[in-house]
């Protein structure tokens, strides 16, 4: 019995200090957010105000009507949800495709060319920028659309990513589909998919925060301000607005909003992908 109460007590003593990590983890993750969203919202003497405070004494939502009425934040916001949407909905598809056909399908030399597609991921995505704006420039696609869009439009960790999920859903439903007759479009529409919602949330997010975050391939693409997106105006806006230290932090605070929004409301999906993966490791 007091065997049995020791454990337990270690066992309490354990989770109190994982607890206490993490909620000290999360509050160190949390303060520069919340500083930066009470700093958009505070006048310019409080800004200038030394020592700084959490406390605003007078809040006022004139850094946003500066933002908005200075800078054309709207076109921007617009770019981003056009070319991160874009990427994300493209990525869904492809490497949803592309990984039912390397975990479903047997032909020449799949193992060899999943395992190439898998170590293209050792070599860094810098080495890409000389030939990637080379190819853009042959094909005319400098400051347009095409060049944010196209070269992005399948990940190899995506299909990587769906090919482990899929290689768990079990062959028989795939074959049981064949003998009624299903095409194999048919099969990857009503079966696959339904089956990886999870794993297609999670994707989704990765593939949108960093098409919403992506700064040096459009910086390098695009010349126009009309086409920015909000990285690139970010920037934009800490060298022409540097001194206006509450419109800095708005513009930061209106291009960060939309990224835990989206998180919030799949994260019931990304916490399903991540227990059913942490479950299919450990039966392999």
């Amino acid at each position: 019995m007091e065997n049995l109460n020791s454990k337990r007590s270690q066992n309490i003593a354990i989770k109190s200090v994982i607890y206490v990590v993490l909620a000290l983890g999360a509050i160190s993750i949390a303060i520069p957010y919340v500083w930066m969203l009470i700093t958009s919202i505070k006048p310019v003497n409080e800004v200038q105000s030394y020592p700084p405070s959490f406390i605003v004494k007078h809040p006022t939502l004139s850094p946003y009507k500066d933002l908005f009425g200075l800078v054309p934040m709207f076109r921007y916001i617009l770019n981003s949800v056009w070319v991160a949407s874009a990427v994300t909905a493209a990525n869904l598809f492809f490497c949803s495709l592309a990984g039912y056909a390397f975990a479903k399908h047997r032909f020449w030399a799949r193992d060899k060319i999943f395992f190439v597609l898998l170590g293209s991921l050792m070599i860094p995505w810098q080495v890409n920028i000389i030939s990637g704006f080379i190819l853009m420039r042959k094909f005319g696609w400098l400051n347009s659309y095409n060049s944010l869009i196209i070269p992005a439009m399948a990940g190899v960790f995506g299909v990587f990513l769906c090919r482990q999920f899929i290689i768990s859903i079990p062959d028989d439903l795939v074959d049981a589909a064949k003998i009624d007759g299903c095409s194999e479009f048919t099969i990857y529409r009503l079966v696959i998919l339904p089956l990886i919602k999870p794993i297609l949330a999670t994707l989704a997010i990765f593939t949108f925060l960093q098409q919403w975050n992506s700064f040096i391939w459009p910086l390098i693409m695009i010349n126009s301000s009309d086409m920015r997106t909000l990285p690139l105006a970010l920037s934009v806006l800490n060298g022409q607005f540097g001194t206006r230290f509450a419109m800095v932090m708005a513009g930061a605070v209106v291009a960060t909003t939309p990224m835990l929004i989206a998180f919030i409301a799949f994260q019931k999906y990304f916490m399903k992908s991540v227990a059913l993966t942490g479950m299919k490791g450990c039966y392999e």
